[in-house]
């Protein structure tokens, strides 16, 4: 039984208003709208808020911290995830989503430039509000 993708990605955040506006502006620079969201279930906290993002070919969740755990924070190297990568259509995307972080005022951390992953791996890497390290990559077919 293959898996056919990655269906979506779920994020807990600490800082609501500023991670749901910071993935509003990237998830929507990559064609993503919020689809859903609330307050409680299915968060596990009753007064938990959640929010999905869908695009094309991608969906994305973000989830409030639990509040006792919000002064946690991400550590690249620690067990757990090391980085999310988004697909992009083109270089020009990718250099279109790092000049819309810079007028955000995002932590970016490794600019536009090709990788040495594979030919013609050419990417942007780039921080979340929390930390989470994100990529916009387009390589060629």
């Amino acid at each position: 039984m293959p898996a056919t993708g990655i269906h979506h990605v779920a994020l807990t955040v600490n800082n609501w208003n500023t991670s749901r506006s910071f993935y509003s502006e990237v998830l929507g620079a990559m064609g993503a709208k919020e689809v859903m969201g609330g307050v409680g279930a299915p968060h596990k906290q009753p007064n938990g808020r959640w929010c999905v993002f869908a695009g094309p070919g991608f969906m994305a969740s973000l989830w409030e911290a639990r509040k006792e755990l919000r002064n946690n924070s991400f550590q690249i190297y620690n067990v757990g995830l090391h980085h999310i990568a988004f697909s992009a259509a083109s270089r020009d995307d990718v250099d279109a989503l790092h000049d819309k972080l810079l007028t955000m005022g995002a932590d970016v951390l490794d600019p536009p430039q090709e990788y040495p992953y594979v030919a013609g791996y050419y990417a942007v890497f780039f921080a979340d509000p929390d930390g989470i390290k994100l990529e916009y990559v387009h390589v060629p077919a």
